[in-house]
């Protein structure tokens, strides 16, 4: 049997300003090669403090974290992050802003990669925008962007912190399709923190659903959708029956969806 990419145990966080606030319980769960899971949950249950103490990003004050059978304490550069925020550079072009890790990590850009950096822009419809900057590009084309300069690194984990967020609703699904392309072709993980239980619905393998502060994971929901997903999908009842169960587990007074769900569900 494969063993898990990612494995937490017991990881807690508490934050003191002034009063001590217990942002984490101790948490444990793992993620599966291949798998794309999504975390759901109120606003302020610590969902992207999780995010952030997986990806090395900011300590735990307990417990233990492995990657890829590794012990995982700091910033990996096997393990991609994608804010909501798109944070490119304005003054350097679409191309540039993809090949701009890649400069930092290696001090110079082979050849190799800007081939890649070009592969990746026309598999996100990019075709033609190497040399736009990102002004000139809708939010949806810099999120791809984003999403393709973190791919250039091919990482065995990509950790996403609502990325679609800030989208319009069909900006959003549209971009929720393409990830699904992308996660099949590269068979990337993905950890993926979202406010839409229909986003987790169409995206995720398992759902986690983070309590309400001081956050505690309930058990994982396992979609059971077959693949590929499609958005037909989200009408049927099959669908539906997952969505309801989530947000049962959430709680009546658990944060709604950033938009409306084309179902009513």
């Amino acid at each position: 049997m494969t063993p898990p990419i990612f494995v937490a145990d017991s990881i807690s966080k508490k934050f003191v300003d002034g009063r001590p606030l217990q942002a984490l319980l101790p948490v444990s769960f793992q993620i599966e090669a291949g798998e794309i899971v999504c975390l759901v949950g109120a606003s302020g249950s610590g969902k992207s403090t999780l995010l952030r103490i997986m990806g090395g990003l900011m300590a735990s004050d307990g417990g233990a974290m492995w990657f890829a059978g590794q012990p995982h304490r700091a910033p990996n550069p096997a393990i991609g992050f994608v804010f909501q925020k798109t944070n490119l550079m304005p003054w350097r072009t679409v191309l540039q802003n993809i090949l701009l890790p890649i400069e930092v990590q290696q001090k110079k850009v082979k050849s190799v990669d800007q081939d890649r950096a070009r592969a990746l822009l026309g598999a996100m419809g990019l075709d033609g925008f190497e040399e736009a900057y990102p002004r000139q590009l809708s939010g949806g084309m810099n999120q791809r962007v984003v999403l393709a300069r973190t791919l250039l690194q091919q990482p065995r984990l990509l950790l996403m912190d609502e990325p679609f967020g800030q989208l319009d609703a069909l900006t959003r699904e549209r971009l929720n399709l393409e990830l699904l392309r992308l996660q099949a072709a590269e068979r990337m993980t993905i950890f993926m923190v979202t406010h839409s239980i229909t986003e987790a619905v169409l995206l995720a393998d398992r759902i986690f659903v983070l309590s309400e502060r001081p956050g505690r994971l309930a058990e994982p929901v396992v979609v059971g959708l077959p693949r590929p997903r499609t958005l037909a999908m989200i009408n049927t009842p099959a669908f539906g029956a997952v969505a309801l169960r989530i947000r049962a587990l959430i709680g009546e007074h658990g944060e709604r969806e950033a938009e409306p769900t084309r179902s009513g569900f």
